[in-house]
């Protein structure tokens, strides 16, 4: 998704200002075009809508809660640059330890106001189709089938939002939104690649319909992320929600977006956007790291009731955390991604440390993945230890953050996870520079370091004293005790 030109945000008793250069769809060095689509997102036109904080969001299935996401853009991922070389790599996202695999779009790509070589795989030509650049029909029915050999789900990206200007339905202009003059019409003017669709039209809406259930019949897909869903009305997402459930009980549904009536009826989980904003502006421009609790705190108060997020440092319109933060400051936001509520997400050669560029011009052409850059020391072990995890602690799966005061929050960020059967205390540094401090817990016999694969400890001191490198992170554990009345409640979620 591409935003319109924004310069500024404010929220959280805060103002965050961006470089207007920075906004530009172009290549981007130091600020990702992610950066201001948070801020469409958050943006009161999109905020506006129902007051849902004190309902329940969606009950989730269980495979997403315990999940972890690997968005793969084929034309990148592999040299060959299809769903052959997807496939051929299955067994090393298995033993990554991913179990939910989402594909960017298959579909063919628009030739009309193509954007750049290959164009945009969300400006859409034919949704029945697959790109032959990518292969065939039956070559991607084999990529979900060999998913769910190896126990993962396999998604798709849904552009309900937006076709491209040569698309099939183009023959039904009654399917598209037009202006003052009758002429069709992009979304955002600055998507030029791309027309806007009409949801007014009840037609449209059970074309888009049974062609989404034309891919779980076919292929038999597990569920759909959803671009640009707050753009497209959300009585439409809540009345596919209805039919694809009879299709498939258990369809998983994410939302590219950040808009809290979306997470009551229609979607499983949402873009925890706001929160990456604030992280960005933490590593950019050097905001207190206390910001990103009260952004947590500022969802929850938003959100329905255990609402679900997904967890974001990098993706197809972020520059990479490696080029945005250095490779030790990208991983305390992979630190703090992972040891959050929610579900985390790895994109494409993330566990590589790839520093190919993969926003602005990459969406339109093909930057393949460094698998070995070099210099580069082993990632993959690191990330692979923070899925397992998860995976074997259900505290870091439920839905409660017990946020721990510190001696130096503009810089540390200190907090708990916990259930019935462990205590997790995790301890990130966001700063560049070493620190020495404590963190505020009443009772911290027995905390032990987890030892993570590939990342040094500078120290060994006992809880509650810390000492942290520069952009150190560091997480503990102990059995779970009589001590959760000496800590703090757990906010709500």
């Amino acid at each position: 998704m591409r935003p319109p030109k924004l310069t500024e945000l404010s929220g959280c008793g805060r103002i965050i200002r961006i470089p207007f250069a920075a906004i530009n769809c172009e290549p981007l060095s130091k600020i990702s075009i992610i950066f201001t689509a948070a801020l469409l997102l958050v943006s009161p036109r999109v905020w506006a809508g129902l007051d849902v904080s004190g309902v329940t969001g969606r009950l989730s299935p269980d495979w997403l809660r315990n999940g972890t996401v690997y968005e793969i853009f084929p034309r990148d991922f592999s040299v060959t640059g299809n769903l052959g070389g997807v496939i051929a790599k299955l067994d090393e996202l298995h033993s990554l330890g991913v179990n939910i695999l989402w594909t960017m779009p298959i579909h063919p790509i628009g030739e009309k106001l193509r954007n750049g070589e290959f164009g945009s795989p969300y400006s859409i030509k034919d949704y029945y189709a697959v790109d032959s650049n990518y292969g065939t029909l039956n070559d991607y029915k084999r990529l979900v089938s060999e998913a769910h050999k190896r126990g993962m789900k396999s998604i798709m990206d849904l552009v309900a939002d937006h076709t491209a200007w040569d698309n099939v339905m183009m023959q039904h202009p009654e399917f598209y939104k037009h202006d003052a003059q009758g002429k069709i019409i992009s979304p955002i003017p600055a998507w030029t690649d791309v027309a806007a669709l009409n949801y007014g039209s009840p037609v449209l809406r059970r074309y888009m319909i049974t062609m989404v259930k034309f891919w779980i019949q076919t292929c038999n897909v597990d569920g759909f992320r959803c671009d640009a869903a707050a753009m497209v009305p959300t009585d439409f997402w809540e009345q596919i929600r209805i039919e694809l459930a009879r299709v498939k009980p258990d369809i998983m549904m994410l939302a590219e977006a950040s808009k809290p009536e979306l997470l009551t009826n229609a979607f499983d989980f949402d873009y925890a956007w706001p929160l990456l904003l604030t992280m960005n502006d933490v590593f950019i421009h050097n905001a207190p790291a206390s910001n990103i609790r009260c952004s947590w705190e500022e969802s929850c108060a938003r959100f329905p009731k255990d609402a679900l997020h997904l967890r974001i440092s990098d993706d197809h319109d972020e520059v990479r955390a490696v080029a945005r933060h250095g490779l030790n400051g990208a991983l305390a936001a992979s630190a703090l991604m992972f040891t959050l509520d929610g579900v985390p997400l790895i994109y494409n050669g993330m566990e590589a440390g790839d520093t190919s560029e993969s926003a602005g011009g990459a969406l339109f052409d093909k930057r393949n993945i460094s698998w070995h850059p070099k210099d580069q020391p082993k990632l993959r072990s690191i990330y692979h230890d923070l899925i397992q995890l998860r995976q074997h602690y259900a505290a870091f799966r439920n839905s409660h953050v017990y946020w721990l005061h510190n001696s130096d929050e503009a810089t540390l960020l200190t907090f708990l996870r916990a259930d019935d059967k462990d205590e997790l205390l995790i301890a990130i540094n966001f700063s560049n520079r070493p620190l020495t401090g404590k963190v505020g817990i009443k009772k911290a016999d027995g905390f032990v370091p987890v030892e993570i694969s590939g990342v040094p400890s500078s120290g060994s001191d006992p809880l509650p004293t810390l000492h942290l490198n520069g952009f150190e992170w560091r997480i503990y554990h102990r059995p779970a005790e009589l001590s959760l009345g000496a800590s703090p409640a757990p906010d709500k979620n």
